[in-house]
């Protein structure tokens, strides 16, 4: 099972993440979408395609753009569509 947390709490947690990239991909059921703001920020893989954040909020603290996904990658990566990734100090446990 791995888990994402943050600042004490779990932001995600799932026996079915996908590893891309080193990055555990959680599916979209698995994340507490309590913690999450939208984010402006885009970025773009040249293989996966445009990536888009979240702002993580815990217990009146920010992690700015600390998760992203991609809602509608490329097709070399369409198995991680609308999945949650972590950077930023956000610790993934596996």
């Amino acid at each position: 099972m791995a888990k994402a947390i943050w600042n004490g709490v779990v932001l995600a947690e799932s026996d079915e993440t996908i590893v891309v990239e080193g990055n555990h991909y959680f599916p979209p059921d698995s994340v507490n979408r309590e913690y999450f703001v939208e984010s402006s920020k885009h970025t773009t893989c040249p293989w996966k395609g445009l990536a888009s954040y979240y702002t993580v909020a815990v217990n009146d603290q920010e992690n700015t753009n600390a998760a992203w996904y991609y809602p509608v990658p490329k097709d070399a990566a369409k198995e991680i569509a609308g999945y949650v990734a972590f950077w930023r100090g956000v610790k993934v446990e596996a």
